[in-house]
């Protein structure tokens, strides 16, 4: 299939990595749907990307943590496109008020609030599980779906567990919990869908200069998306079931 047949769902689109991996797929010629929570930074976001001369992208008013969003997303999709050969699962949440990923040693495991706890694995796990059980019947028309899991280095527990390793004094730990925990989902489902034409991975962006990375971020958000772009064109000799970044696996 040629990539400007293919359409592609991005969640959190409307800034950040999310809108500069939408940015990627669409200057692939692809029809890209931008999933954001607020209608009108979204449709600013397709008009930025329309601006720069992507034609083929829409905004569609989407919360991950609406399960009823969940189901007019797969109904538009359906209704309009008939499949959808990509899905990244991007948008996620980290408690800055009680988890601070900038701080030194930090470490929040017996600190961090049963709600913060919940409510980051709400959305950083199980809305994307259920936004993927959703979609999938769609992703399995497509002749290729891809389904990419936007992760991070801190849900590795093999550097969590190393002394040594660079992550080893920043242990926010709902967000990183949430993030192995959707690892899990990535190695699980990939799993389940091998045989088919289905590709499932985790993509690690790097330290970004989002909202969400804050200040000492080393990568401009350009390259943040790289991976996820890369994750969501993979050729049909693909890897299946990794954890990446760049190209290159890393430890769950």
């Amino acid at each position: 299939m040629a990539a400007q047949e293919k359409v592609a769902f991005i969640s959190g689109a409307n800034r950040g990595i999310g809108l500069e991996t939408a940015r990627g797929l669409g200057k692939l010629g692809m029809t890209v749907l931008l999933g954001s929570r607020d209608r009108a930074k979204g449709e600013a976001a397709a008009a930025g990307l329309r601006k720069d001369g992507l034609k083929q992208v829409e905004a569609i008013q989407f919360a991950v943590g609406n399960r009823e969003d969940h189901q007019r997303l797969a109904t538009l999709v359906e209704k309009r496109f008939g499949r959808l050969d990509i899905l990244v699962n991007n948008a996620g949440i980290l408690e800055e008020r009680v988890e601070s990923r900038g701080a030194e040693g930090i470490n929040t495991t017996s600190t961090v609030s049963e709600k913060a706890l919940r409510d980051t694995f709400e959305t950083n796990f199980f809305a994307v599980v259920a936004l993927t059980r959703t979609l999938l019947p769609l992703i399995q028309r497509s002749p290729a779906g891809r389904i990419v899991n936007l992760s991070s280095i801190l849900g590795s527990l093999t550097l969590h567990a190393n002394p040594s390793s660079p992550i080893y004094s920043h242990k926010t730990f709902a967000y990183d919990t949430s993030k192995t925990a959707l690892n899990a989902f990535t190695v699980h489902l990939a799993a389940e869908l091998r045989g088919t034409p289905i590709k499932v991975n985790s993509a690690h962006p790097g330290w970004v200069k989002t909202e969400m990375g804050g200040e000492g971020a080393t990568l401009e958000v350009a390259e943040g998306a790289k991976t996820s772009v890369q994750l969501a064109t993979l050729p049909p000799d693909g890897p299946t079931g990794g954890f990446f970044h760049l190209g290159d696996a890393l430890p769950w």
